[in-house]
C-alpha cells in the first residue's frame, strides 16, 4: 500500500482538485449566477432613467376562413408532371437513389404521382410547397435534402456531378 501512494500519489492528488472543480463548475451552473457590483460612492453620479413611450396595441390579425372539411378530405391530387427527359424504359426512375429518399418515401412520391427524376428537377416553389404538405412525418425532407438540385443532376445523367456534391451513389 505503501508502494501504491508513492508511486500514485500525486496523481490521485491532482484527479481529486479535477473532481473538486468539476463539482463546483456543474453546481454553479444550475444556481443562480450573482454578479457583485461595487456599492456606489458619494462620488459617482446619479444615474438618469430613460423610459421609452408607450407602444400602441398591436391590431388584431385578420380573420381567415377555415378550409372546407370536403378540401381536407378530399383525395391528394396528383402533382403536375413535366415531360420526362432522362427515364427509364417504364417512365419511372428509381426515386431511392437520391440522398435522403427510402422506401417509404419513394412510396409517397409514388401515389403523389412523382415518379421520375425529371418532375422533381422542373418543381417550382408552389410545387415543392404542395408536395411537402402531403409528406406528414417527412414534411420538411424536400428542402433540407435539396431534392431539386439532386433530381437535376440525376435527370442528366451527371452522376459525377452529383457524386462530387453529395457523395457516393
Amino acid at each position: 500500500m505503501n508502494d501504491f501512494l508513492t508511486t500514485y500519489g500525486l496523481w490521485l492528488v491532482i484527479a481529486l482538485l479535477v473532481l473538486i472543480a468539476l463539482v463546483y463548475l456543474l453546481s454553479r451552473k444550475g444556481g443562480d449566477d450573482v454578479v457583485d457590483t461595487p456599492a456606489p460612492t458619494e462620488e459617482a453620479t446619479p444615474v438618469q432613467t430613460i423610459t421609452a413611450p408607450p407602444v400602441a396595441a398591436a391590431p388584431p390579425p385578420p380573420v381567415v376562413d377555415p378550409m372546407p372539411v370536403a378540401d381536407v378530405l378530399a383525395p391528394a391530387a396528383p402533382i403536375p408532371v413535366a415531360p420526362a427527359a432522362s427515364t427509364s424504359p417504364s417512365g419511372s426512375d428509381n426515386l431511392m437513389r437520391m440522398k435522403g429518399v427510402g422506401p417509404k418515401l419513394a412510396a409517397m412520391l409514388n401515389d403523389l404521382g412523382v415518379t421520375s427524376f425529371a418532375q422533381i428537377a422542373a418543381w417550382t416553389d408552389s410545387d415543392l410547397a404542395a408536395v411537402d404538405a402531403r409528406l406528414g412525418n417527412f414534411k420538411g425532407r424536400p428542402v433540407r435534402d435539396q431534392w431539386i438540385d439532386q433530381a437535376k443532376y440525376l435527370a442528366s445523367g451527371d452522376t459525377a456531378g452529383f457524386e462530387a456534391k453529395y457523395g457516393k451513389l
